[in-house]
């Protein structure tokens, strides 16, 4: 997939099938779309093309106002976006920057900037709530009535329901919040997951539960920075980790702010994913994950993240953790089994 951050590349297609939207999560109506959107674009010839923004045009509102809950608690990176809009099958992806003055765009201003002249879209589909243009003012009525003057078809998709309830960015930032993990897997498709490189930290998980003074073989944890800073997901999850070794590494994550440590920490006042593998692997040394890119899933919820005050108690509460993460992977393991065996007869 070919992504472009605007549309005034030399790169960009003279023409596509287009969709439009925030898609954070790309959970499973948004796959079902994009589905869609590849049946169309093979149907008249033509590279699907999704238009997403960054920042979420609610982030840059929340701004403008310094009103910030009013800005809606992120699902997934950039990155992971990306990464999900490509395995969709997407052809190209712009990242439209989202700022005053395509705020103030009207609708007719952006259908004639940025889809006909910017993208040259043949084709237009998006959703049953879709609104564009400076005060959300276009509707799906304006942009059909744009399609026929000016030569592109459009369509609109209803709601994806899964077991009655409606998928939604805002029903899987819900289960999310209140730690329901399964649900959250089964509004998006998969496990919840962030991806990132391993940055450095202050190195202090090595030293906390060491075998000795001087000794690194405490709690090594890879950190993984969250680049929003409100995160729909937050606490101490059990996970497992992709891209270190040939399985997935079992672990205990910590996703949110640290409040039990303090100012001197390099990645202060940043949201950080900080994950400990139950089982370290051995070929990476105290060093060889830093750069990496891993995927960590989470879950299942331990609980929200407390302060602790004092090092032992951190030590000690990472401890439980630990012990409560390996108790919940044992559990699962023991369920497929049954289920398994179950099947079997």
């Amino acid at each position: 997939m070919q992504v472009f951050r605007g549309f005034r590349h030399p790169g960009v297609a003279p023409a596509c099938a287009l969709t439009i939207g925030n898609f954070d999560g790309v959970h499973r109506g948004h796959q079902a779309m994009l589905a869609l959107l590849q049946t169309e674009a093979r149907q008249r010839g033509l590279p699907s093309c999704v238009l997403t923004f960054e920042p979420h045009p609610r982030d840059y509102f929340a701004a403008l106002t310094k009103k910030p809950d009013l800005a809606p608690a992120r699902i997934g990176t950039l990155r992971d976006k990306l990464s999900e809009l490509a395995a969709c099958g997407v052809a190209q992806t712009i990242v439209l920057p989202f700022d005053g003055r395509l705020a103030s765009q009207s609708p007719e201003e952006f259908i004639q900037n940025v889809l006909v002249d910017g993208l040259g879209a043949r084709y237009v589909l998006v959703g049953d709530d879709f609104r564009f243009g400076a005060k959300r003012a276009g509707d799906y009525a304006m942009l059909d009535a744009a399609g026929d003057a000016r030569g592109f078809d459009v369509a609109r998709m209803n709601s994806y329901e899964v077991h009655g309830l409606r998928v939604s960015s805002s029903a899987v930032r819900e289960a999310l919040a209140e730690g329901r993990m399964a649900d959250a897997q089964t509004l998006l498709g998969r496990p919840y997951a962030i991806s990132g490189h391993v940055v450095h930290g202050r190195k202090l998980g090595r030293a906390l539960g060491a075998s000795a003074p001087g000794q690194d073989d405490g709690f090594r944890t890879l950190n993984l920075r969250f680049k929003h800073w409100k995160p729909a997901a937050s606490g101490i999850f059990a996970v497992l980790v992709h891209g270190l070794a040939d399985k997935p590494l079992p672990g205990v994550a910590n996703l949110g702010v640290r409040p039990s440590l303090d100012a001197n920490d390099v990645n202060a006042g940043r949201v950080l994913l900080e994950t400990h593998c139950l089982e370290w692997p051995s070929h990476l040394g105290t060093e060889g994950a830093y750069g990496k890119i891993v995927r960590v899933e989470l879950l299942h919820k331990l609980h929200d993240e407390l302060r602790y005050t004092s090092l032992e108690a951190l030590t000690a509460g990472i401890a439980k953790d630990g012990r409560d993460a390996r108790a919940f992977f044992a559990s699962t393991h023991a369920e497929t089994h049954r289920q398994t065996t179950r099947d079997r007869i």
